[in-house]
Parts: structure tokens; sequence; C-alpha cells
């Protein structure tokens, strides 16, 4: 039952009708309104004892200080109206935000970045920022990339690059790999009609797009990372500061320029949460001299050390770090919710537990789960891996985007092989694939030897990255089971089939958090699922 306890007059109510999806009941949603104001509302609200449409009637709605029938659009003002109506009302929001000297009043407002034209590793840097954002990047599964304007193919010319001896050599080895991407097309697909050709309950369309979307698989190896992409991005505001600052700091013009193209533009709908990553406010200088401070320090420790460590050398998986007591840790989260004891009190007892004994708890934990999709419960957070890897930068793209762990890559380079698409193996495409791989190679040791950062952009996607992921259990298991659908690549399907299969040889009691795991191969995996995409298209055009 909800209390009633706001009594509003009908122009009142019809007022906040164009704010709010319900004038009466005790949940409703927020409408018409921008950012800036959605912040500050919330702001007050956790300081007020008002129910919020009281508060945003009294204090915002008829408060003449906070500029609210301005910022909020009037049908016969300019945009320039509003810009300055809200830059007007800008004190009056910084005040309450100021006032309350809380970060996470910065994640009651967010906004929709679009990022067009920027690089693959530009988008990398973006996506690596973890909570509080959702981007979405322009996929190498469904869109052919080898599109030209004004007879040019679309990568990033880097300004240094650019302004550099190397521009002609960066150029041509860009242009020669979108060369062999476009020209490949054709007979990779007319090989895989052979190999694969379409059978009769599989209608056309499902049939094309499986086929467009394995032929581009293999073939995205020879994008170099400086083919241009396009990002949706949804964050909050205290997620944007972040990103801008990172941006803003980092030693790539590209990132620089992105960062002060989104605070310019993020500042016309939600000022107040990212004021603060201003390229010259006091926050973002400090941020900058101690992140470069940082880089600069870590790097000569590491340059004084190197004589002495050996790089990875095999591409794979390795699991590098474990909790012994995993399944124990586990086992005794699961209980804890559940009655009255003490977390360290239950592990000592689970330390005492038989192998079926403790096995009954942790079935108790997974048995009634009937889908990937049922999360498991908080009590796997206890149990935590780390893994290095060491694949393709396509792969990584992939797996990368799993931003609830703790990962971090090396620089993209030429030095750890390359991937070749077992498709193309033995055809006369495998010697124009790998001569394409090793001139870019060659353009990337050159580059590389004075610009090592500039000269990522040169590397193709098929050549290996090593990064590392940390990661509990609950996020292990739903990136393995996720990442491991017949409908993924093949490429990160062996990457979370590796990764549960090591903690399931290590830890067999943990194997049954594993249980959705898809441990086949399948040669035209994507198909089934555009057979059911196909299906519903089709089922709502004929209704």
């Amino acid at each position: 039952m909800h209390l009633h306890y706001e009594d509003f007059t009908e122009a009142q109510l019809r007022t906040l009708s164009r704010y709010v999806t319900s004038t009466s009941g005790n949940i409703f949603v927020l409408r018409n309104l921008p950012e800036v104001i959605k912040g500050a509302l919330f702001s007050r609200y956790s300081r007020s004892s008002l129910g919020l449409r009281s508060l945003l009637l009294k204090e915002f709605i008829l408060n003449e200080e906070t500029g609210f029938s301005a910022i909020s659009g009037k049908r016969d003002e300019s945009d320039a109206d509003q810009a300055v109506a809200i830059q007007k009302a800008q004190n009056f929001y910084d005040r309450i935000l100021d006032g309350y000297g809380d970060d996470s009043i910065g994640e009651l407002g967010g906004a929709h970045l679009a990022v067009e034209n920027i690089s693959m590793i530009a988008a990398k840097i973006v996506e690596d920022s973890r909570i509080g954002g959702s981007p979405l990047e322009k996929s190498t599964r469904y869109i052919y990339f080898d599109q030209k304007v004004n007879g040019e193919y679309l990568f990033y010319k880097e300004p240094i690059l650019m302004t550099s001896a190397y521009k002609e050599l960066y150029v041509n080895t860009c242009t020669r790999l979108f060369d062999t991407y476009s020209r490949l097309v054709p007979p990779l697909t007319e090989l895989m009609e052979k190999k694969f050709p379409r059978e009769h309950d599989v209608s056309k369309v499902a049939y094309t797009a499986a086929l467009r979307a394995k032929v581009l698989d293999c073939l995205r190896g020879l994008l170099p990372a400086g083919a241009l992409t396009n990002m949706g991005l949804y964050g909050n505001g205290r997620f944007f500061e972040g990103l801008i600052q990172k941006l803003c700091a980092h030693n790539l013009a590209e990132a620089q320029d992105m960062g002060k193209k989104a605070f310019t533009e993020l500042s016309k709908v939600i000022p107040s949460f990212v004021r603060r990553a201003e390229p010259m406010h006091k926050y973002q200088l400090a941020y900058t001299q101690f992140s470069e401070q940082m880089h600069h320090d870590l790097k000569t420790l590491w340059e004084r050390s190197q004589e002495s460590l050996l790089p990875m050398e095999d591409a794979g998986v390795r699991l590098i770090s474990y909790d012994a007591e995993a399944p124990v840790k586990v086992a005794a989260a699961l209980l804890f919710p559940e009655g009255t004891s003490g977390l360290a009190e239950l592990q000592a007892w689970c330390r005492t537990l038989s192998e079926e004994e403790l096995g009954r708890i942790l079935d108790a934990g997974c048995n009634c789960r009937e889908h990937r999709r049922h999360k498991s419960p908080r009590a796997l957070e206890h149990a935590t891996f780390t893994f290095e890897i060491l694949a393709d930068f396509g792969v990584y793209r992939d797996l990368q985007r799993h931003r609830m762990l703790s990962q971090e890559r090396q620089l993209l380079s030429c030095d750890y092989g390359y991937f070749v698409p077992q498709e193309i193996k033995g055809t006369a495409m495998e010697e124009e694939y790998q001569e394409a791989m090793e001139e870019a190679k060659k353009a990337y040791d050159v580059i590389a030897s004075s610009l090592p950062e500039e000269a990522q952009y040169v590397v193709p996607m098929a050549y290996n990255i090593h990064w590392y992921f940390h990661v509990n259990l609950r996020s292990l298991q739903w990136l393995c089971e996720l990442r491991s659908s017949p409908a993924g690549h093949p490429g990160y399907r062996y990457i979370a089939q590796e990764m549960a299969k090591q903690v399931s040889r290590l830890f067999p009691s943990l194997e049954r958090f594993f249980k959705f795991v898809d441990y086949e191969g399948y040669e035209l995996g994507r198909i089934g699922q555009e057979m059911r995409i196909a299906e519903k298209m089709q089922t709502r055009t004929q209704k």
C-alpha cells in the first residue's frame, strides 16, 4: 500500500505530469528533464524530507534561480537561448553539487556520446574504462571495412606519423593491408560456399549472413589497428569525468584530441559533472602530472631489469595465480547469508569437511541454475584467478570488453607473431595474407624504432598482443559461458574454453560452475543464430 502524503493542485499536477510518469504512485520515472536538473534533483533528494515530486516543484520548477523553464526547453526557444540559460543557472547547480562533496553525485546524471571516425586503438582506450559506462562499437563481423572515401581507405591519419619521415611508409602499408582484405573477400566467400553449401531447410538470408560473418571473421586480421570505427557510448557523469581525464593525459595525440572534444560536447548537457576534467582545471593538471611521472618512473625501473626478464613466447593462456582455498572460501560464503555464523568460523568449519560434503554445498549454489543468464551468487567472487594471455588483437578486442575484472595490456606490436586463419591455410590466399603481414612487420619495425606508441596504428589485427586478466570466479563463469557460445569467433571461443578448463583441472570441485561452457567446435557456428534472427524478422513482417 502506498502512503500518499503529497497534495498538489490541479495546475501543479498538470505541470508535474510533463516530468514524471506518475503523479501519485510511489514508483515513477523522470522524463523530459535535462541531465543537469536530474542530477541536482537527486542530490537534494538524499537530504530532504520532501517527496521527489514536491522537491521538483518547489525547489526547481518554481525557483527562478534555477532557470528551469529555459533549461527544460520551450518550443519557441533556440538552442543558443537554451545554452545561455544553462550557463546562467550553472552556479546554482554547482553550488548544490559542491555542497555535498560526494563524487557519487556524478553518477546521477548521464549522457549518450557518439564517437565517430576513431581508430581501433582509441576505441580500446575508451572501452578500458570500466564502471559507469556502456560502449557499443562498430562490428568487424557485420560490416565490410574496405569502403573508400575520396579514393582512400578509412584509417586514422596519425598527426605525428603524417608529419614524419614515415608518412609514406605508413600510408602505403595501411593501404596494402586494406587492398589485401578487399581482394580476399570474393575468393574466400566462394571457397566457403563450396565447403558449406546451403542446406534446403536454411533460409537464404540466414545462410548469407552466416557466410559473411565467417568470411569477415577470417579476414579481420588484415585490418590495421588504425582502421576507423564508430562508437556509441552511454555513461554517467562520474564515468565521463574519469574518461576525459584519462584521455587528456594519454601519450597518443588522438586520445588527447578525443578528450578535449568529449569535454566540449558533454559540457553542453552535463556541465556540472565534467567540469573538473576541463584541460586547464587544477584536478586535470594534477592528474596529468601524476600519470606522466608514474609511467616515467615505472618505465625506467623496467628498463633497468629487462636484461634478466624473458617475454612470454607462445600464444595461448596460462593460469599464473590463484587461491588454493578457493573451494572452501566459496562454500563458506554460500552459507554465510543463511544463518548467524561468522565468515571466519564458516571457513574454518568448511576446511574440516570431506570432498563430498563440501561438494554438496557447492552443488546447492548451482544445481538449480538452468541458463547461463541466471547469475550466480556473489559467493563465487571469493575465488580469484590471474590469467596471462597472448592472442591476436582481434581476440583481445572482443574479450577486453568484459570490464568487471582487472586487466592490463602491453603496447601492440609485431613482436609476438600473428594468427593465420585455418580456412585459408593451404590455399593461394595464404601466401598473399602472409606477405601482407610480413610487409606490415617491416613497416612497424622501422616506425617503432623511434615512435613505438604511434607505430601501433600500422599493426594488423592478426598480430598477437600480451595482456592479463585478474578475475573472480563469478565474472569468469559469465565470460567463459558467453564467449564459448557457438556463435562466437573461434579465436575467443578457444580462450574462453581454455580458461574454464584450466580452473576445472586445478579445482575439480569448481567445474560444476562452468556447466554452460560450450566445448564443441563449430565450423559455421553463427548460422544457427542468424537463422533465429531471420525467422524473427520474417515473423514480425508478417504481423
